[in-house]
């Protein structure tokens, strides 16, 4: 549950927060919040940034443009196996590695993140599948 508490802040930051809100169709307050979670989140995981897509905002590799859940669901393709995984996705292993830290301290939404991202590319397969039957 949040609860409310009072910060200082200088007035352009305050400006600038509430245009960025307004911008976005996101209030200041949640605005404010995001940024602070994901900034406590980049202070403990450097190597993690947070990107905007179609389907959401996700964590990603710093650097990679690849996302934590594409290298979780390719390490567990790989057997669990580190090496052959960054191999794979061609990035060195600490990027590997920051990537399943990150999935270890945040691995509910990850997983959730990673059932929507299946449920939207069976819904695809499924829609594909019924035009290639019309087409046939």
């Amino acid at each position: 549950m949040a609860r409310p508490r009072s910060f200082r802040l200088a007035d352009s930051l305050v400006a600038a927060l509430e245009r960025h809100g307004r911008d976005r169709g996101e209030t200041t307050s949640a605005l404010a919040e995001r940024y602070l979670e994901e900034g406590l989140r980049r202070d403990t995981h450097p190597l993690i940034v947070f990107r905007d897509g179609a389907a959401g905002r996700r964590a990603s590799l710093a650097g990679a443009r690849v996302d934590v859940a594409q290298v979780v669901d390719t390490f567990f393709a790989s057997g669990k196996d580190v090496e052959q995984a960054a191999r794979y996705l061609l990035l060195p292993e600490p990027l590997v590695r920051a990537a399943l830290r990150y999935y270890a301290d945040y691995r509910d939404e990850i997983d959730t993140w990673r059932d929507r991202v299946q449920e939207i590319a069976d819904r695809e397969r499924e829609a594909w599948e019924r035009e290639q039957a019309v087409l046939a």
